[in-house]
């Protein structure tokens, strides 16, 4: 019997929500695969090509309910009918996943309440102010907590799609999926969505100089006096207009920036841990795990063998 997928839009939803993960489960094979909306016909998406959308499924007809994102999702939180639906099948245990802003119809539904989630980051502030009662992990390609799925960023619903392929039917068959699609096999939930120093930086030109030295001599120690030196700045005012102008303390922006780099050693095949370790600035390999753990929630080792699948 096939899995039933039901991929939910709505006016202005983003094309490559949708058709990502449908084109991960169409390669996988034994998936029924519909689009559903509040309003059956033709759904516009933000570039104007509208796509035939059925109504909206009984529950017990489904399996999994993909939530799409997009600019008219401000506009579907808001509506109650779609809330509810989002609420029942939480309820009846349907696996429900959004794929980038889609998260916001699934915290305006409630069923991300107490939760861990994440969403496209240029949408993390108004999440964070919207939701609070939401663990927001902004920085994770998707997070799973029970039945409920989120993911980032517009191509992160093929890994999210890809996760769940690997979950129903194995890991072989989530490997031959990727291939097809000439996307990464297993690209970690926690790996980051967007660049640590573009994160980092704004309009503070001496502390954007400060951030790409440190990125480019992470072997160097970069204590809050160090910093405050070449910044030319008493260590308590520097860490006080750090924080303000990068929304982070010294301390987390170097570390940030060391497992960014280490991350890319290691996905692009690099032959030692240890000297990853040493080359990045932390020194030893278990400081450089905590470091992925707390950071990306999974260890070095893990990248390695995601890089050789």
């Amino acid at each position: 019997m096939s899995h039933r997928v039901a991929m939910l839009v709505f006016p202005d939803f983003q094309l490559l929500d949708a058709a990502g993960p449908i084109a991960a489960f169409e390669a996988a094979g034994g998936y029924a695969i519909q689009v559903v909306a509040l309003e059956p016909g033709l759904v516009h998406s933000s570039s104007r090509v509208a796509w035939q959308a059925e109504q909206l499924p009984r529950l017990s007809d489904i399996d999994t309910l993909l939530v799409s994102g997009g600019d008219g999702v401000d506009q579907a939180m808001n509506d109650g009918r779609l809330l509810d639906f989002v609420r029942c099948a939480v309820a009846r245990q349907v696996r429900v996943a959004s794929v980038c802003s889609g998260s916001l119809l699934l915290a305006a539904a409630g069923v991300l309440d107490g939760r861990s989630a994440t969403t496209h980051w240029s949408r993390t502030g108004q999440f964070e102010r919207q939701f609070p009662n939401v663990h927001l992990d902004a920085d994770r390609i998707f997070v799973k907590e029970e039945s409920v799925w989120t993911s980032a960023g517009i191509s992160a619903g093929i890994d999210l799609a890809i996760a769940m392929i690997a979950e129903d039917h194995g890991h072989e068959l989530a490997r031959s999926v990727a291939q097809e699609l000439v996307v990464y096999y297993r690209r970690p939930g926690g790996q980051s969505q967007f660049s640590a120093l573009l994160t980092m930086q704004g309009s503070h030109d001496r502390f954007n100089v400060l951030l790409d030295y440190v990125r480019c001599h992470l072997t160097q120690r970069h204590g809050v006096e160090d910093l405050a030196a070449i910044a030319c700045m008493s260590p308590r005012h520097f860490a006080r207009e750090f924080r303000a102008k990068t929304g982070v303390t010294p301390a987390k922006a170097v570390e940030r920036l060391r497992v960014e780099a280490a991350r890319t050693a290691l996905e692009n095949g690099a032959n030692s841990v240890q000297r990853v370790a040493t080359e990045c600035g932390f020194g030893d390999v278990e400081r450089m795990r905590r470091s992925f753990m707390r950071l990306l929630g999974v260890p070095p080792s893990s990248l390695r063998r995601s890089a050789s699948d």
